[in-house]
């Protein structure tokens, strides 16, 4: 058959081993299978970035199925993100000031480092995270199911490339609305901030509301990690699904390995981009 040749059920076949349970190797046996494992995983993780981005350009034009994923993403998104974010802002302030009052309880620059943390880091760091496991877990659910009821196998057989039929479009939503909804919960987590800071340690809203410490460095990096988290989440999670096996157990194999590796990728990507971030703007 068809399928049986192509490179995604050669890689589904290939991580067959990954299932646990199966045999029992010895220390150092399993920890080659597991570096070779990583290794093989990034090759095809990076094959499916290459192949998206390719499809983007010279690709089928599919506007609906973008619209369509931009709601599933965003709109079905906003309220889990909404409330997660405003939690942290009150949080981050609250055991900010509770800190700096032990040490100098002077509160005038509270509001300006915690607006340069929550720009270049957190927000997007934080929201990249929490869409990993909503998101994440949502695409490879879906797209695992289409594999083992044999829907991609049928688009292969219709020469159509899964990839520019089911990658495509939420990659580009994604990278999408990663960037509103970030900017969106940025705003949140400002205001409950404020909030917290005006009735715990009696910062009025115009000194908390301070960009004194915002530079152009920080919204570039920030705008930098919502791009990176935005196009990692659909191409890990979309690799996982591709890459199922097993019926209804592989996929809740694939679901749970979808939203640890865009965790890990989110957190890679934070260190990556928060060290360049540093070296070409500085702290």
């Amino acid at each position: 058959m068809q399928s049986a040749k192509t490179p995604d059920n050669a890689a589904a076949n290939a991580s067959h081993e990954e299932l646990p349970g199966e045999d029992d190797p010895s220390f150092v046996e399993a920890l080659g299978r597991q570096a070779l494992g990583l290794i093989r995983t990034g090759l095809e993780i990076a094959s499916v970035l290459i192949r998206t981005i390719y499809y983007c350009f010279r690709g089928r034009p599919d506007v609906k199925a973008v619209i369509n994923q931009m709601f599933e993403i965003g709109n079905r998104s906003l309220v889990f993100l909404t409330v997660v974010m405003g939690f942290i802002g009150m949080i981050l302030v609250l055991q900010g000031g509770l800190q700096l009052k032990r040490v100098l309880p002077e509160f005038s620059m509270v509001g300006a480092s915690y607006l340069e943390l929550l720009i270049r880091d957190l927000a997007a760091t934080i929201g990249g995270l929490m869409l990993a496991t909503r998101v994440g877990a949502g695409i490879a659910a879906e797209i695992g199911s289409m594999v083992v009821t044999e829907q991609v196998d049928a688009l292969r057989m219709c020469a159509a490339d899964p990839i520019d039929y089911l990658i495509k479009p939420r990659f580009i939503a994604s990278i999408v609305m990663t960037v509103v909804l970030i900017i969106w919960v940025t705003a949140i987590a400002i205001l409950t901030g404020m909030i917290t800071a005006y009735t715990t340690f009696d910062v009025l809203p115009r000194t908390f509301f301070n960009l004194q410490l915002v530079d152009k460095g920080d919204l570039i990096v920030g705008l930098a990690k919502c791009l990176a988290y935005g196009a990692a989440v659909p191409i890990v999670s979309g690799h996982s699904g591709l890459t199922t096996h097993g019926g209804s157990e592989g996929v809740g194999w694939a679901t749970t390995r979808a939203v640890v590796n865009t965790s890990l990728a989110v957190i890679a990507l934070d260190l990556v981009l928060s060290a360049s971030g540093y070296l070409i703007f500085g702290p």
